[in-house]
């Protein structure tokens, strides 16, 4: 959710020295930048098509524990007798733990097997959901809420793991088909807890997940490859891993611009959704709030066309796929536009805006997550720390942005600011970084 690099370097004007070829018998040097971080693919890239399964299922679940109690706080709110924005704590401590979760414990994908991690924190997220599901309270509730969070970034453990089990020209395809898996669980989760919470009470989707969990976690300890951390990553102390990110982020140059990349392309897409509500029902349109939740299902589509763009990934390189993510995005701000006009024609361009919005930001998460994963082997998880991190503070000023050009201009000050965000990131995409630019003739 890869080629180190999309082409090779060109060949200098001089000829390299040519170095005696080595004996038949012996082996070939192991790359220093190889670790034991993750096992060498074998000849099927080392991660079946079973696994694969297995992975971005567990990828749906933990995605869905994040966005199910969204559908359940007016449930809350009436069994508990607790007014309806008190039960939106519930939400948000939910949202904190899971930033906790990707500062805390991320990181640790690169200290600890995966397998280990992945089992407890499956485990943990298993236990709190039973807790939550059997608050009296609401200030219990939300401590669940917090730990739940905390402990679901699953995902994002994942996604590195899978990327070092696959040959590199396989990273892309695999980092789309897990985004899949991520997507289908954040839309689906609303549906499932907002059924079972109608049919059962708010408890059920809360006590259901659990087991899932719990299940998952169980087959997760059998299924998942051992793989071992390289030792230099084990002697270093905890505190040093939280401080990593950061230095990663001003140490390598192509991380800092798959963040930034993110980051905007995110940022306009949070804006869009942020405001959508407010358009769909104001005086434009006048239709309630479920309208949002039924165009949200057309970003179903990317689930099935984020394989295929990691394959096109694999073969073209990331550049050219983030080119192609940044011209959709302003290609969907201009199409958003007619959304102003209401009535049926404007339900149109906003289904349209919002698809075409929605494969942009996948396609530009499948291409900067398999650029960045192909930086170092041995430091993934806090590559990805880094890089979800940027992406989710991006997200988040986009809403507050989004917000403010909504009350100034109205929906079409949203749609010029998701534009201008990706000519912003356009801008840096034609500047090429150091790595990029040609060496100067001698």
């Amino acid at each position: 959710m890869t080629t180190p690099t999309p082409h090779p370097p060109h060949a200098s004007a001089v000829p390299p020295a040519v170095s005696p070829p080595a004996p038949p018998s012996a082996p070939p040097a192991a790359s220093p930048s190889a670790s034991s971080a993750a096992p060498s693919p074998g000849p099927g890239g080392g991660l079946g098509r079973r696994l694969l399964l297995l992975l971005s299922v567990a990828c749906a679940v933990a995605v869905g524990n994040l966005y199910f109690p969204q559908a359940i706080g007016p449930l809350i709110a009436s069994d508990l007798g607790v007014p309806a924005d008190s039960a939106a704590t519930v939400v948000t401590a939910t949202q904190i733990g899971y930033t906790a979760g990707m500062v805390l414990l991320v990181p640790l994908g690169d200290r600890v097997r995966h397998r280990t991690l992945l089992v407890v924190l499956l485990a943990l997220t298993g236990v709190a959901l039973l807790a939550a599901g059997c608050a009296p309270a609401l200030a219990p509730l939300a401590g669940a809420s917090a730990l739940v969070g905390l402990c679901t970034v699953a995902a994002q453990v994942i996604s590195p793991l899978a990327a070092g089990l696959v040959a590199p020209d396989r990273r892309g395809e695999v980092v789309g088909t897990l985004l899949s898996g991520s997507t289908g669980g954040m839309l689906l989760a609303r549906t499932f807890g907002g059924s079972l919470g109608e049919w059962l009470g708010w408890r059920a989707p809360y006590l259901v997940a659990a087991v899932t969990v719990l299940l998952l976690a169980a087959v997760m300890a059998c299924a998942v490859p051992v793989t071992e951390p390289s030792p230099e990553a084990v002697r270093r102390p905890y505190p040093a891993y939280l401080a990593e990110p950061f230095r990663l982020l001003r140490t390598e140059p192509e991380l800092r611009r798959s963040c930034w990349y993110q980051a905007t392309v995110f940022g306009g897409f949070s804006a869009v959704w942020t405001c959508l509500a407010l358009l769909l029902t104001g005086p434009a349109y006048g239709l309630g709030a479920h309208a949002v939740g039924l165009l949200a299902l057309v970003g179903a589509a990317t689930m099935l066309a984020t394989p295929g763009i990691g394959r096109l990934t694999d073969r073209h390189g990331p550049r050219p796929v983030n080119l192609a993510a940044l011209l959709g995005t302003l290609l969907a701000a201009g199409v958003l536009l007619g959304g102003s006009a209401g009535g049926a024609r404007g339900l149109v361009a906003l289904t349209a805006g919002t698809l075409l919005l929605d494969l942009a930001m996948q396609a530009g998460m499948v291409a900067n997550k398999t650029r960045v994963y192909a930086l170092r082997d041995d430091a993934r998880s806090r590559l990805n720390t880094a890089y979800m991190t940027c992406g989710y503070l991006g997200g988040t000023l986009g809403s507050w942005l989004g917000l403010r050009a909504h009350a100034a201009f109205g929906w079409p000050g949203v749609c010029a600011l998701t534009a201008l965000l990706a000519v912003v990131a356009l801008a840096r995409l034609l500047v090429p970084s150091g790595a990029e630019r040609p060496a100067a003739p001698a």
